[in-house]
């Protein structure tokens, strides 16, 4: 399924994330304090540890291994995870994988 067919119009019609990662659809919800982003991953991509703000995500579609504060997970179809501020974090993120994500931060990713 492509990313076309995954995600609605009212959703691929939003803003893309200014997002440096190859093969990633990226779609801002844009709040006051927050920010939304709709993920789609075309290819295997591993994220390098790093911390920030809090983070909540629901797996739409696929599998992301995520080491959060040492601990390895793994979530797939319907899961949630949390990610609490400052707390380091990785992950490996398979092709094909889609997301929502909240970032408690305004200011996480630009808009392209």
């Amino acid at each position: 399924m492509s990313k076309e067919e995954f995600f609605p119009e009212m959703i691929t019609n939003l803003p893309e994330a200014d997002i440096p990662i190859e093969g990633l659809h990226s779609y801002l919800f844009q709040g006051e304090k927050q920010q939304v982003v709709f993920m789609s991953f075309e290819n295997d991509v591993e994220i390098p540890e790093h911390s920030h703000e809090a983070q909540w995500g629901v797996v739409l579609d696929g599998e992301i291994e995520l080491i959060i504060d040492s601990k390895k997970f793994i979530f797939t179809n319907g899961d949630t995870y949390f990610i609490p501020k400052d707390v380091k974090h990785s992950a490996r993120i398979r092709k094909g994988y889609k997301d929502l994500t909240l970032f408690n931060q305004k200011d996480r990713y630009k808009a392209k």
